[in-house]
């Protein structure tokens, strides 16, 4: 593995970093999570043509970039030191890989060009609290997570016309705003039980207050800057996504799965050392006894383990970035747990260390911590991520860990 990064992908760090400061500080933040979309749409069209984030990890012949998962890291971890809101991550880290490796070579052209453009954004639908047991991150995605007789979720029925899909799935990264859905569906009843992938094109109701057979809801989410929405189906028209109702959709879920617990460790890697370096610049300042709290050396040890932590946690994203581009597999969710844990344990230092305005609504240290609460609702526990980890590699073989 060689771990130092070419002047190209140090030049999308740069770039990325020297935007988002110019046009994503804590206000520009606090406005854009309260806007229609959840985010602000003429920095994501910055992102998108000039910049093209979006297409950075698709191959040319759809108009993307071409480059590897490690740019799309670099990246992420950019935009989680500002807390951007944006649709990349539902977009191109979970919608696009799906669409490129089960679509049909018709739907890819019609659909991934779009998305490489910033035009189309996508959201993946999958029933109740099961993303990351979908991703095969906290559990076996081989089961009825998708929902399945009485256990709910959302199912699919074929009929003569095609498809059509009925049931709820909660928590839908930008599902409030998303062009295109990727719905998560079980069929086949108890015979021929299945999870397959469907495409929901077309505008959809948005809160609830239309008659049509789709809506969606957008949520009120703890951590403001992930939009969340709840998408409801009944009897919707929808389209099979690829020709082939026996592919392994399981499988393909889990090899994203492992890119996408990449990404997010990044993400959550960008953002505890941001609020790292905030608290760090804070303690030189503020003063107890008539000296910076900053030079006791209670503090700096208590700075100098969330360091540690952070970078050790960097080490684990960039190192799932390569294992991942080289095939090898269940790193990620490895690398999540070690990245979830160091903005939780970092940002809530921060919190303790800012005193009294680390409390406050008018500071940014508490978005920071509620990144870290809303991380862990939606892609952990840790314990889980690790859990799962261990058990995939029959860690334990078995048997009982003497003490």
């Amino acid at each position: 593995m060689d771990a130092t990064f070419t002047a190209e992908q140090e030049e999308i760090r740069r770039t990325l970093r020297e935007l988002l400061l110019k046009r994503c500080g804590p206000e520009e933040v606090r406005i854009a999570v309260r806007s229609e979309g959840g985010y602000d749409s003429a920095l994501w069209e910055t992102l998108a043509q000039q910049l093209g984030l979006p297409g950075l990890a698709l191959p040319a012949a759809y108009g993307g970039v071409g480059c590897s998962v490690t740019e799309l890291v670099l990246a992420s971890e950019e935009l989680g030191r500002s807390l951007a809101p944006s649709p990349l991550l539902a977009t191109a880290v979970l919608g696009a890989p799906l669409l490129l490796a089960l679509g049909s070579e018709d739907q890819r052209a019609a659909l991934l060009p779009r998305i490489s453009s910033g035009e189309l954004t996508a959201a993946l639908a999958v029933p109740g609290a099961s993303l990351t047991t979908a991703l095969g991150l906290t559990g076996d995605n081989r089961g009825d997570w998708a929902g399945g007789g009485r256990a709910g979720g959302v199912q699919a029925r074929q009929t003569d016309g095609g498809w059509r899909l009925y049931g709820q799935a909660d928590q839908v990264l930008d599902g409030h705003s998303a062009g295109l859905l990727l719905v998560a569906a079980h069929t086949g009843g108890f015979a021929r039980s299945r999870t397959l992938l469907f495409l929901v094109r077309g505008p959809l109701e948005r809160d609830g207050s239309g008659s049509g057979g789709a809506t969606r809801v957008r949520l009120t989410s703890l951590d403001e800057t992930r939009s969340q929405a709840r998408i409801q189906l009944r009897d919707v028209e929808a389209e099979l996504l690829g020709d082939d109702e026996s592919a392994d959709v399981a499988g393909v879920l889990a090899g994203v799965g492992d890119s996408v617990a990449a990404v997010l460790a990044a993400e959550a890697v960008g953002a505890a050392d941001r609020v790292l370096e905030r608290t760090v610049e804070y303690v030189k300042q503020r003063e107890q006894f008539g000296r910076a709290i900053g030079s006791f050396q209670a503090v700096k040890h208590r700075l100098a383990d969330l360091y540690v932590q952070v970078q050790a946690a960097r080490s684990a994203a960039y190192y799932a970035a390569w294992a991942t581009g080289a095939g090898e597999e269940r790193v990620g969710g490895l690398a999540l747990a070690q990245a979830l844990e160091a903005l939780r344990i970092t940002s809530s230092e921060a919190v303790q260390l800012h005193g009294g305005i680390g409390f406050t609504w008018e500071h940014e240290a508490h978005l920071y911590f509620k990144r870290a609460a809303g991380d862990e609702l939606l892609f952990g526990p840790v314990h889980r991520l690790r859990e799962h980890a261990a058990d995939a590699a029959r860690l334990f073989g078995g048997g009982e860990v003497a003490v």
